[in-house]
């Protein structure tokens, strides 16, 4: 069952346990042609461009709409396969999933960490924090939906 999300200075992070096995759950993040399916934040409406199978330093866009359509590009900044992978959008944020062999299945923790980012202070008062905590555990609801709860 998803957790709560707790923000910690510039980092809001949420997890569970899901009943796949890390590969499984890596190769649905690794895919953004398929991010769609788990966003949880309702603005991810496709990708546009970007290889089936994500890698250090490539790059994809998606479609995106927060009350306006507009297109977004991200870069991969961390990837180990079946156990980390981490894009960074324009403002210097990171998402990150973070997996784990767990009993019946596998941890994963969402991060999104904006303390890279020059416009942090901006995030805050936009209440970036408080909105992403809410898509971070909706995404990983949607991920328990995909792989069954542990």
């Amino acid at each position: 069952m998803t957790g709560d999300a707790t923000i910690a200075g510039r980092t809001v992070s949420a997890g569970t346990v899901v009943a796949a096995p890390p590969e499984e759950v890596f190769a649905l993040l690794a895919n953004p042609h398929r991010h769609h399916e788990f966003d949880g934040s309702g603005t991810v409406r496709g990708a546009v461009s970007g290889p089936e199978r994500l890698a250090l330093g490539d790059r994809f866009g998606m479609d995106m709409k927060i009350k306006v359509p507009y297109r977004i590009t991200n870069r991969v900044v961390e990837f180990e396969p079946d156990r980390r992978i981490g894009w960074c959008h324009p403002a210097k944020a990171i998402w990150r999933y973070e997996l784990e062999p767990a009993p019946g299945g596998t941890r994963i923790t969402e991060t999104f960490d904006y303390s890279g980012s020059p416009v942090a202070k901006g995030m805050e008062l936009l209440g970036f924090p408080k909105g992403n905590a809410k898509s971070i555990r909706e995404t990983l609801r949607r991920l328990e939906e995909i792989f069954g709860p542990s």
